[in-house]
């Protein structure tokens, strides 16, 4: 074979139309052919018959050998090339994000299996193991807010995190989603990342703190920072924790699903982000699915070509064609030509 099992390509394909013109070269070949050669009349032809004949016949392979060459070196001037490609991957645009998750005791309600709390833990971690390119931060909220969890980019220690969230009574009961948010943005306030977002999360309505919602809001607006807020719980009733027993434990009953949808949508809409509502795990995964689609981290691929011209060897092979012809007309059909 010509050239090495690879792909092969042409830089200059356009030069393929120049086999076109072979045609009427074969053509003025015919007409001419037997014009170019002397004729002598004698009586008798039967000194001439034998392997002269031949020979004088094979005269017109040389026409052959000449387009043969030809044709190497119109393909060698189309320039045929193989080329190695290899590519490198840089992030270009990373994204800090913060998941604000409340822990109120209505987060063991369980209208989610087997409590609200435990399903969306194994959803967010799903969705953290889907940003491989982008640093994370956890920060819990129920009456009061903290950070569990600054933002990093090992992943491994936001996933070791988020396992370990329960509700265990370390900070007071309640519903603060403006504290929550504050420390939300004070955490990514000095982020140098492209991009930073909060994914907040409750279930009920803002009834504790000493920040409101409001200058929560304002800040991430002020701070370019994107709100995605979701409501999570299902519509009507739902078993909930309800009063301590007397030996410690939760006393569950019905009670109504209130989730402040109205201020969550505010929220989400001041500072660019959306609204979602999560009636039940399926929706819950979608809707970390659709932020996950939203969220996209930026990744610039440099690509990198080397180039193998193939050319070379066509040449030689044309030059080969066009030798044998001159060494066949200077030798073996000398005398027929």
């Amino acid at each position: 074979m010509i050239f090495e099992d690879k792909d092969i390509f042409f830089a200059d394909p356009n030069f393929f139309w120049l086999l076109i013109l072979i045609i009427p070269c074969l053509i003025w070949y015919y007409f001419t052919n037997n014009k170019s050669y002397p004729t002598l009349i004698i009586s008798s032809i039967d000194t001439f018959k034998g392997s002269s004949q031949i020979w004088s016949k094979l005269r017109h392979s040389l026409i052959f050998l000449r387009i043969i060459a030809i044709i190497f070196l119109i393909i060698a001037i189309a320039r045929p090339q193989t080329v190695d490609m290899s590519s490198q991957k840089k992030m270009n645009k990373g994204i800090d994000i913060i998941m604000a998750i409340d822990v109120s005791s209505s987060m063991l309600a369980q209208d989610l299996k087997p409590n609200r709390l435990i399903a969306l833990k194994k959803v967010a971690s799903n969705f953290i193991r889907n940003r491989t390119n982008d640093r994370i931060g956890i920060v819990v909220y129920a009456g009061e807010s903290y950070t569990k969890t600054p933002i990093t980019s090992d992943k491994s220690i936001i996933q070791n995190s988020l396992s370990k969230i329960t509700y265990d009574e370390v900070i007071e009961d309640g519903t603060a989603i403006g504290m929550g948010l504050a420390t939300s943005v004070n955490r990514l306030k000095d982020s140098k990342a492209k991009s930073k977002v909060i994914i907040l999360l409750t279930d009920g309505v803002n009834n504790s703190g000493f920040i409101d919602p409001k200058i929560a809001t304002e800040l991430a607006v002020e701070y370019n920072i994107k709100t995605y807020t979701i409501g999570l719980g299902s519509n009507g009733n739902a078993r909930a924790p309800i009063g301590v027993l007397p030996n410690g434990k939760f006393q569950y009953g019905i009670t109504k699903v209130e989730i402040d949808e109205e201020l969550l949508k505010r929220i989400a809409n001041m500072t660019g982000g959306l609204y979602f509502r999560a009636t039940d795990i399926k929706k819950l995964e979608e809707i970390y699915e659709e932020i996950n689609k939203l969220e996209k981290t930026e990744i610039e691929e440099i690509k990198f070509f080397n180039y193998s011209e193939k050319y070379r060897i066509l040449v030689l092979i044309s030059l080969f064609f066009l030798f044998s012809e001159w060494t066949l007309k200077n030798s073996i059909f000398k005398s027929f030509i």
